[in-house]
């Protein structure tokens, strides 16, 4: 075991390690602290060394590319087969008690493969953390394991009150009866901003591109009242089983009868394009929330996606429309992030 002091891990997905770095980059100068990333394409994570500054205001910053931000304590290698706990217990001992437990690995192929050993590694750690006192309810701190392999990763520790899915993931099933994939992203992005449960104060909502009604069928099973617009047909279900009205119309020049709560859109364009109606909606009053996908380029993602969310907040801010901003690239999105646009909660 070695001491990994000022060190944090950064997960994110395999080939945007260096927009994750750009980020943090950007965010730690904004808050006045220093350091400096280091990257490996395709390994899934980054580290940023030799932090100076807060690093509470960077654990409890929403970071795009980041899926999880944690400060490590040690690192290990050439743990022994036969006794990988007993290797490990000393510096567990030192930093419990927890009040969970995260067995992750990167979000790689080779990590993925982790899986297995993981759980069953799982099986024998936790009930002796359990037994010893290092693992228990009201605890104020989580305990991380990052495997790069069997036998090697790193040690972390993250305050229980920040909000981390195990391994930077939110696992989701896909319901039969959903019309497609695309409810999984749009099911992540509510719990990535809204939490779990009907989100309060949204009643009303509007699918701009809506075919074939992924994201109106996730909406429709929380209880809204969706109208989707799209010239493709809907899933016949969604007509027949959920309140979801279809609107034959462009997603770019069609316009609602009234306000509505909120409207969300996973049109295929460019994003520039796709920002401006959505800048639109909330400028003109014609929905209090946005949710919606913007396609990023295959280079400069982190940039491009900075300008463009400067662009909106400027825009929103020139027609003093307040909203609090948010973005992620979620699990389930690609070469793409997800942007929520509160107005209601400037």
């Amino acid at each position: 075991m070695s001491s990994s002091e000022e060190v944090f891990l950064a997960l994110c997905r395999p080939g945007f390690e260096s927009d994750l770095a750009g980020e943090l980059t950007d965010r730690c100068a904004e808050l006045g602290a220093s350091g400096y990333p280091q990257a490996t394409d395709g390994s899934g994570y980054v580290l940023w060394n030799n932090l100076q500054g807060d690093p509470d205001a960077l654990l409890h910053t929403g970071l795009i590319f980041g899926r999880s931000f944690y400060p490590l304590t040690a690192t290990f290698e050439d743990l022994p087969e036969h006794d990988r706990i007993g290797a490990l217990w000393p510096e567990l001992a030192l930093q419990g008690p927890f009040a969970e437990l995260y067995l992750e690995h990167p979000d790689t192929n080779d990590g993925r493969e982790l899986a297995r050993f993981l759980r069953g590694f799982r099986k024998a750690l936790e009930p002796r953390l359990r037994k010893a006192g290092l693992l228990r309810d009201r605890a104020d701190r989580r305990l991380h394991l990052f495997f790069e392999d069997s036998r090697t990763g790193r040690v972390g520790v993250s305050p229980i009150e920040v909000p981390l899915p195990e391994g930077g993931v939110t696992r989701l099933r896909l319901a039969p009866e959903a019309p497609s994939r695309s409810a999984l992203k749009l099911e992540e992005a509510m719990l990535r901003f809204l939490g779990r449960g009907k989100p309060p104060g949204l009643h009303t909502a509007v699918d701009l591109g809506a075919a074939p009604g992924g994201w109106s069928w996730q909406l429709a099973r929380l209880g809204l009242k969706v109208t989707g617009v799209d010239h493709g047909r809907l899933d016949a279900r969604l007509l027949d089983e959920y309140p979801v009205r279809h609107v034959s119309g462009d997603a770019f020049t069609w316009r609602p009868e009234r306000p509505v709560d909120l409207v969300v859109c996973d049109v295929v364009d460019k994003p520039a394009r796709t920002l401006a109606l959505m800048q639109k909606w909330l400028e003109q009053g014609w929905a209090r929330a946005a949710l919606f996908n913007l396609k990023l380029p295959m280079a400069r993602r982190y940039r491009e996606s900075r300008a463009l969310l400067e662009r909106l907040a400027d825009g929103l801010e020139r027609r003093q429309v307040g909203a609090l901003i948010q973005a992620s690239h979620l699990y389930h999105d690609r070469e793409e992030i997800t942007v929520w646009v509160d107005t209601r909660a400037p």
